[in-house]
């Protein structure tokens, strides 16, 4: 072993985390070379509640870590102080948020969130190693992000993104069911804009088999009507067949949003991540905006640039930017 890695993980007692932890652990992630250090956090135990509470279950979850025996594993860290879970991560995976609940506003949403993002984005430019790579899963993520980021002095733009991959997952799975081939088949998939059922999986721009999805799939009814607000609207399916929110695919998605950061996107493709805007496709400056990017293998990316996109694409790309517009409005006091 001659490599360590310290990984922080937000919400470490939830669903998504727990379909995570045991793959970072495990060396799928880093790669068998690298030992891991997970410092996990949650909010802290409430003495006037009975039952268990996410630190009881917490500790649950590290006596299974030990038991997978992991030898890439190094120590595991709990704690609800973010200045402790943050202290020298590598990585911090901020997954953990306050979940919109019946009666709620959106805005009630990203205000109760965008106070705990402010704290954890002062924490982590506060304890972080320099070369920390933030990834920001609990939703509204793009904002979430936004915030963390505003509030974190010091740590710059490029080490920042928010999870679009679950959408980037799903749209290629769809487009790969339609034309009936290996998901391994649908490249160049794009997530533009919000995590949100504004965003836009850009099948346009998409390759199946190395030529436009769109000579694959020919009916563009299906591509327009049923293909984009089915991305759109798939948590709100999974909660409805499933009873809760997506866990495992979510989990998915932000291993493969790391791994991505780790290894070298193929000459030929690209991955889906939404990052901090520097002008790119008219966005504005500093709005956390989902792109498609090229990655290097040492936690660096490039936007691509230099697509287009036809009517029905732009009309879609103009309300995800609109909304994401408004939200940053409704977080502005948040911003630092």
């Amino acid at each position: 072993m001659t490599k360590t890695v310290r990984v922080a993980v937000t919400g470490a007692a939830g669903q998504v985390t727990y379909g995570m932890l045991a793959r970072l652990a495990s060396g799928e992630v880093f790669g068998p070379e690298t030992q891991v250090i997970l410092q996990l956090l949650e909010i802290p135990k409430d003495p006037s509640r009975q039952g268990l509470q996410a630190m009881d279950i917490l500790e649950g979850v590290v006596m299974e870590l030990d038991d997978c025996s992991f030898p890439t594993l190094k120590d595991v860290v709990i704690t609800d102080d973010p200045m402790k879970a943050f202290d020298g991560a590598n990585f911090a995976l901020l997954v953990g948020s306050f979940p919109r609940k019946q009666g709620m506003e959106r805005k009630d949403l990203l205000d109760i969130n965008g106070k705990i993002f402010v704290g954890q984005g002062k924490a982590l430019a506060a304890r972080a190693a320099k070369d920390v790579r933030v990834v920001v899963v609990g939703n509204p993520c793009n904002t979430n992000c936004l915030v963390a980021y505003n509030n974190a002095k010091g740590i710059p733009a490029e080490q920042w993104s928010a999870l679009t991959r679950l959408d980037h997952n799903r749209a290629r799975t769809a487009l790969a069911k339609k034309a009936g081939v290996p998901n391994a088949d649908v490249t160049r998939m794009t997530i533009w804009g919000n995590h949100s059922n504004t965003q836009y999986p850009d099948f346009t721009n998409a390759k199946i088999n190395g030529k436009p999805a769109t000579e694959a799939i020919t009916d563009r009814a299906w591509l327009e009507g049923t293909f984009v607000p089915m991305i759109q609207k798939r948590g709100a399916a999974v909660i409805e067949k499933r009873g809760s929110s997506s866990a495992m695919s979510a989990a998915n998605g932000t291993i493969d949003h790391v791994k991505g950061l780790v290894t070298a996107t193929p000459a030929d493709d690209w991955v889906s991540m939404a990052v901090v805007s520097k002008g790119e496709y008219g966005v504005p400056v500093g709005m956390v905006f989902g792109y498609p990017c090229k990655t290097d293998g040492k936690g660096n990316y490039t936007v691509v640039e230099g697509l287009s996109l036809d009517a029905f694409g732009k009309g879609k790309f103009d309300a995800t930017l609109k909304e994401l517009t408004e939200e940053r409005e409704s977080v502005k006091a948040l911003l630092g």
